[in-house]
């Protein structure tokens, strides 16, 4: 008999049964199970991502719809919605968060020394840092507080190059700013760190720059700067190459200086065109 096996199924096999079921015990996250296993929560909430569900309705509609495939998914049937509401309320989340940095540490190993920085020619690692934010409804989520009549939280993701695995990620209350997270975060000496302009602070600037950590991103329309030297430029579409320092800091003996490099803006091609 040919085996069919579909692709839920196999992103379902990527998670280790046997350590997601040390980080149930550890956190007890079946103390009031009611014969509802986590891993059957994790499988209604993964088909809920990837069939993009609103609600608890379409859930369980979702896979009923499927039941007959459902076995061999770990989940012996489909959940009621109280049985689903009941578990996304009172499960700890910290099992969740168990399996997300078992899972990283296992995608690490398996990618082994691929340096994307050491391709690039950086001192260290090549990091990314952004946020997004993501809509709630603010009757539902009174906690997730964004404005009079919306609700949000927001994702703050630090991605590392080497595979494009995300080393940090938290996520907040819609109205917390990026900035306030990113001073949180500590970098290794020689990292070359790219954000967008909504992490514009020069005190953090400074900082950065001290700890030896290397930065781009993109200056502020009203920056205010004095230019103290003119570079010939290099490199293709680069108008000006030029070493720059902060007006605020122009007369103090820890002024950092910045190098400020201008280009062609290119639109995004399609690589067929």
């Amino acid at each position: 008999m040919k085996r069919v096996c579909s692709i839920f199924s196999q992103i379902l096999q990527l998670i280790p049964r046997d350590g997601f079921q040390t980080a149930v015990e550890k956190h007890k996250g079946e103390k009031h199970a009611r014969g509802f296993s986590s891993w059957g929560q994790l499988v209604a909430m993964l088909f809920c991502q990837l069939a993009q569900a609103k609600s608890l309705r379409e859930i369980t509609n979702g896979l009923q719809a499927s039941e007959g495939k459902l076995r061999h998914l770990g989940l012996p049937e489909t959940p009621a919605r109280s049985t689903l509401a009941y578990a996304n309320s009172h499960r700890p989340w910290q099992v969740y968060e168990t399996v997300f940095h078992q899972l990283l540490a296992n995608c690490q190993k398996r990618l082994g020394l691929a340096k994307s920085g050491g391709k690039l020619g950086l001192p260290g690692k090549l990091l990314s840092l952004d946020a997004t934010v993501i809509d709630l409804c603010a009757a539902v989520f009174d906690w997730a507080q964004f404005r009079t009549t919306k609700g949000a939280v927001k994702l703050h993701l630090l991605l590392d190059h080497d595979g494009y695995l995300p080393c940090y990620a938290v996520i907040t209350e819609g109205k917390v700013h990026e900035i306030k997270v990113a001073k949180t975060l500590r970098f290794q000496r020689g990292t070359m760190l790219v954000f967008d302009r909504g992490y514009a602070d020069y005190g953090w600037f400074e900082r950065l720059t001290g700890e030896g950590v290397h930065f781009v991103t993109r200056l502020k329309d009203n920056a205010a700067y004095i230019v103290i030297e003119r570079r010939k430029p290099s490199g293709a579409g680069v108008l000006s190459d030029e070493i720059v320092v902060l007006e605020k800091d122009a007369q103090s003996e820890n002024a950092v200086f910045l190098r400020r490099v201008r280009r062609v803006s290119t639109p995004l091609r399609h690589p067929e065109a």
